[in-house]
């Protein structure tokens, strides 16, 4: 009986803790909707002693593809609010850019008979009063993309939004970023000779409710099946073109005339765009034939910067105005029924 009975306790003796032990499913098996699931609703929570170390691994995964998606690399997994120009010019006006202010090319000096010739018929200099502005906007040209500086993201996804139309945010990196016209999926690398101010004069003409629809449209006229044109490469394009008439003080008559700098940038570059656009459409241009329109873009540009201004102040005020219904004397009928019209046999 002692046998029976120690065989018996031998019998019930308890389970170590190696056999309770879980089991877990294979890896390939996590990207299904059932593990999926569990590691969606855990992140942010405390490591549960009971996963694997294989689940404990892809749930890292997860949580750093979320902060991939916000496109900030924060921890929240949201996408970055949207910013305003107003609000990303502030940020440069308070930044500190001494790096890139010191890469600001100060104007050559000239010679006597070069003065003088500029006295008698040359352009008016700056405004001392507006130097300090003009100098921002060419350390902004120099400022380069940076991915810990959350304005500098906060610019690319407004941007993007804007021109796709999207709630979403995106990517930091990613083919999306050729569909608006970058050469491929690092905004930052197209960005040399412009620097930010590249970016903020797309977001200057993106966000401002009168150039918007303009922007849209030469977007759309950027994605066309046989007249399709790089969109930001472009807009790049058109920001190094006014950087240097800026630098080459060409610009200085009108920036004295509105007392502003930036403003006047931001004007020249949407209506250099516009000029662009009706080129581009009348004489149905390619990217074969870009850099031909581009030079005499810049040539008008840099020769008669007044005369696109009045052009897109005549565009803007065409397109802004309401459609007013023709009154009763400019209605005209042309249908059988008009009295005016005489019918075969009436005459």
């Amino acid at each position: 009986m002692s046998g029976a009975g120690g065989s018996e306790r031998s019998e019930q003796r308890p389970e170590r803790p190696e056999q309770r032990q879980r089991v877990v499913p294979p890896i390939p098996a996590l990207g299904q909707g059932g593990v999926l699931q569990e590691l969606m609703l855990g992140v942010g929570q405390p490591p549960d002693p009971g996963i694997s170390e294989e689940q404990r691994q892809a749930r890292e995964e997860w949580e750093a593809l979320e902060e991939i998606q916000s496109g900030l690399g924060g921890s929240s997994g949201a996408a970055p609010p949207p910013i305003s120009f107003s609000e990303a010019l502030q940020h440069f006006q308070s930044a500190e850019l001494s790096s890139s202010r010191g890469k600001v090319r100060a104007p050559g000096r000239r010679g006597i008979l070069a003065a003088l010739l500029r006295c008698l018929c040359g352009p008016p200099r700056l405004r001392p009063q507006l130097r300090g502005e003009q100098e921002l906007a060419l350390a902004m040209a120099q400022c380069a993309l940076d991915d810990s500086e959350r304005v500098h993201m906060r610019i690319l996804q407004t941007i993007y939004r804007q021109l796709t139309r999207s709630r979403l945010g995106c990517p930091r990196y990613g083919a999306h970023w050729e569909e608006l016209g970058f050469q491929g999926a690092d905004p930052g690398t197209d960005l040399r000779g412009t620097g930010m101010l590249g970016l903020m004069q797309i977001l200057f003409f993106v966000l401002d409710s009168r150039t918007l629809p303009l922007a849209r449209e030469i977007f759309q006229l950027s994605q066309h099946e046989t007249q399709n044109f790089p969109f930001c490469i472009m807009s790049v394009n058109i920001t190094r073109i006014v950087i240097q008439a800026l630098q080459e003080e060409r610009l200085s008559r009108e920036c004295n005339r509105r007392q502003q700098v930036i403003g006047v940038l931001n004007d020249l570059y949407a209506a250099a765009f516009l000029r662009l656009s009706r080129l581009w459409e009348q004489q149905h241009g390619t990217v074969a034939n870009a850099a031909f329109f581009l030079k005499e873009l810049e040539l008008s540009t840099k020769k008669k910067p007044r005369q696109l201004l009045k052009s897109l102040e005549a565009y803007l005020s065409r397109s802004l105005q309401p459609p007013s219904p023709p009154s009763s004397s400019q209605i005209q009928f042309t249908s059988i029924c008009d009295p005016g019209v005489e019918l075969e046999g009436d005459s």
